[in-house]
């Protein structure tokens, strides 16, 4: 379901970030008590409360002018959790996403019914298998618009595994600004990072 072509990232790059988006951007206090439902998933009070139709939440985000992504998260799972306690806890982070984005979460070993794009209906653990996913946490963001696609050809780009705040937050900026169909997302990377340093901003990227 992914397009390597556009989702080209350097690894090594992601893997080494290891500080928040700019030297003043700190999770917050939140990031101590965050809740978990009852599948053993930390939530946050502002995820998708779906029917699980993807087709209706996609068009539900449309109308909204917003994209949907799917979060894939299982329980015990350390990178999740520390997605929801750092990445999540910081408000240039949450603030982004849910001014632009629509949030959806999957369980990767859940039971739930899922209504695939394509009208398929299937239980969670059978999704994942279907687009894919084979560890947590993996985002999946989903092309805008209401017109019915194969499921193939509606993810735009993939974060595989948990990045540091700076590339999460830059990942989503990256969709949001649609530049998937342009240029890789390592080349997105130094170009904003060169634009931030032309503005005398020194992000905490290492």
């Amino acid at each position: 379901m992914i397009n390597r072509r556009n989702l080209l990232v350097n690894t090594a790059i992601v893997a080494a970030a290891t500080g928040p988006l700019l030297a003043e951007s700190q999770p917050s206090l939140a990031a101590k008590n965050v809740k978990m439902g009852d599948n053993g998933l930390h939530i946050q009070d502002w995820f998708l409360e779906s029917f699980f139709d993807l087709a209706e939440d996609r068009a539900e985000a449309a109308a909204k002018g917003k994209s949907l992504v799917v979060i894939f998260e299982q329980r015990g799972c350390p990178y999740c959790a520390e997605m929801h306690r750092v990445n999540f806890a910081i408000k240039e982070i949450t603030d982004f996403i849910k001014a632009n984005f629509e949030v959806l979460q999957v369980d990767l070993w859940g039971s739930r019914e899922v209504t695939d794009f394509d009208g398929k209906v299937m239980e969670e653990k059978k999704l994942a298998r279907r687009w894919r996913v084979n560890f947590t946490p993996t985002l999946v963001f989903i092309k805008e618009g209401n017109e019915s696609l194969d499921p193939i050809d509606l993810e735009v780009a993939r974060m595989p595994g948990y990045f540091k705040p700076y590339h999460f937050l830059s990942m989503f900026e990256y969709v949001q600004q649609q530049k998937y169909d342009e240029i890789p997302f390592q080349r997105f990377l130094l170009a904003k990072l060169k634009s931030l340093e032309e503005k005398g901003i020194k992000p905490k990227i290492w």
